[in-house]
């Protein structure tokens, strides 16, 4: 599990066959390799990868092709292309963003990212796979970064992220053009209150039968929720 609060930046180079070479860059490098250790999760790009072996600056680590296919790591890498690095949350530690699991929905694009006076409005397209977990104010991790959406459009699976200068400098957002594809991964929140409410599903059929209607102000008072 992580917070989706970014530690460094790093680039991957293949290996040959499914080993990868994570290699960190930035200055804040030693956040992921003062006590990496053999069997540690690491987030990269939003893609939970374990620690195979620790180098001196970096680690190497699997990505199967089932993870290659489904996310942006599958894509050619250049020398040029920056990852986002962030090691597992520890128990104690700060929650800072939102909990991030490391699992990736599906793969976006960018659409537009304009400079504001205050932030950058970026503004990317989802998957329909994606797009219902997306609420205006809600979570939302897109390259392992955890962002509050701003505004969605649910006809065009759209949605918009105000990024502040210090998220846009400090990770690969900032090398991103229109057309980049990205790791989406949804609240994990939000896929538990679906299962819970989707009538059919075991979990709803052990419980009383609650309809989304019946989820009323009295009903949450009634059960401590206000």
């Amino acid at each position: 599990m992580f917070t989706g609060l970014i530690q460094a930046l790093g680039t991957m180079q293949p290996l040959g066959g499914d080993s990868w070479q994570i290699t960190c860059v930035s200055q804040s490098s030693e956040l992921i390799t003062q006590d990496l250790a053999y069997g540690d999760s690491v987030a990269v790009d939003g893609v939970c990868l374990t620690v195979e072996e620790v180098l001196e600056d970096g680690f190497i680590a699997t990505a199967s092709p089932e993870t290659l296919r489904r996310t942006t790591l599958g894509s050619e890498q250049s020398p040029e292309k920056y990852v986002n690095l962030e090691t597992s949350l520890r128990v104690g530690g700060k929650v800072g963003g939102h909990f991030v699991m490391g699992h990736v929905d599906g793969i976006g694009k960018l659409l537009s990212a304009e400079q504001t006076a205050s932030s950058w409005e970026m503004t990317f397209a989802a998957p329909d796979a994606i797009a219902r977990y997306i609420v205006p104010k809600g979570s939302i991790a897109v390259n392992g970064i955890s962002l509050t959406v701003a505004t969605h459009q649910p006809e065009t699976s759209q949605f918009t992220v105000a990024v502040i200068p210090l998220t846009y400098a400090e990770t690969n957002l900032s090398h991103l053009v229109p057309g980049s594809w990205v790791n989406l991964e949804g609240d994990i929140l939000g896929k538990y209150v679906e299962k819970f409410l989707t009538p059919g599903n075991r979990c709803h059929e052990e419980t009383n039968d609650y309809s989304l209607d019946a989820i009323t102000p009295a009903f949450l008072t009634e059960n401590g929720y206000l």
